[in-house]
């Protein structure tokens, strides 16, 4: 990737996480970026996958899911706070892509007592499959790993499907509808009582990959699939999908595999 795209990438990220309750436009984007409003666009698409204005959106759910948890503000004062002049809004646009309710978030202080539905399908013939093997860096501590199917690169909202696993090793995912999905794993890292006082930051245990989009055709299995963790970087989307920030003691025992 050019150096220069992607530092001026880097710079519109960095201007929107200091300025999440301002109005930022398209325009104001460009302009920091010092491109065209149409070339911005798409060098910023090609670098996070995602265009500049979705990405601004999930930040700003990152950002009150972090509030919902530290502070008492209120729900209208957070949703102010991140950019939005509708509580309605926002509170509607939280829970299609956490999964809960802003004050359903707090009442749980993020910790999700189980899984989240999927939606289900029947077991039909021209259902697929999709396997693979979860990677880590040597050395890496990986608790729950969540591997799920999504419309595109960001995780929020409830996956097609998807299984967990303690750890790195095999998965497979039975009964996919055809499509083109991003294949997402992604892992919490160990609890944060296992690590040590000073790494508070959850960014810090978390690691992630992506692949996609993948084409699934009926009734087939997908070739195996290697997803190589790695920790988020700067031009990653936020994961916003709560059951995907969860330790493995909130997950039921059924649906974490321990393959070898």
């Amino acid at each position: 990737m050019d150096q220069v795209i992607e530092k001026a990438v880097e710079r519109v990220i960095v201007n929107m996480r200091a300025n999440l309750g301002e109005p930022i436009t398209i325009d104001d984007m460009a302009r920091c970026a010092m491109f065209s409003k149409f070339h911005f666009s798409r060098i910023f698409q090609r670098v996070t996958g995602v265009s500049p204005g979705r990405f601004l959106s999930a930040l700003r759910i990152q950002e009150a899911k972090k509030l919902l948890r530290s502070t008492t503000m209120t729900v209208a004062d957070i949703s102010h706070l991140v950019g939005y002049n509708s509580i309605g809004t926002f509170s509607s646009r939280f829970r299609s892509s956490v999964g809960l309710s802003p004050t359903e978030y707090r009442q749980y202080d993020g910790e999700v007592p189980g899984p989240l539905p999927i939606p289900e399908q029947r077991n039909r013939r021209d259902s697929a499959t999709v396997r693979g093997r979860v990677w880590c860096p040597k050395g890496c501590r990986l608790g729950l790993v969540v591997i799920g199917l999504f419309p595109d690169r960001i995780a929020q909202g409830n996956p097609v499907r998807s299984t967990a696993r303690l750890g790195r090793g095999e998965f497979a995912i039975h009964n996919v509808p055809a499509g083109q999905w991003h294949v997402q794993a992604h892992s919490a890292g160990v609890a944060a009582d296992m690590l040590p006082d000073e790494i508070e930051d959850e960014d810090a245990r978390s690691y992630e990959s992506v692949q996609g989009p993948v084409n699934v055709d009926p009734g087939e299995t997908v070739r195996p699939l290697d997803l190589w963790l790695h920790r988020p970087s700067v031009f990653d989307p936020p994961v916003l999908l709560a059951e995907l920030d969860q330790p493995a003691k909130n997950w039921a025992p059924g649906r974490v595999e321990q393959l070898a």
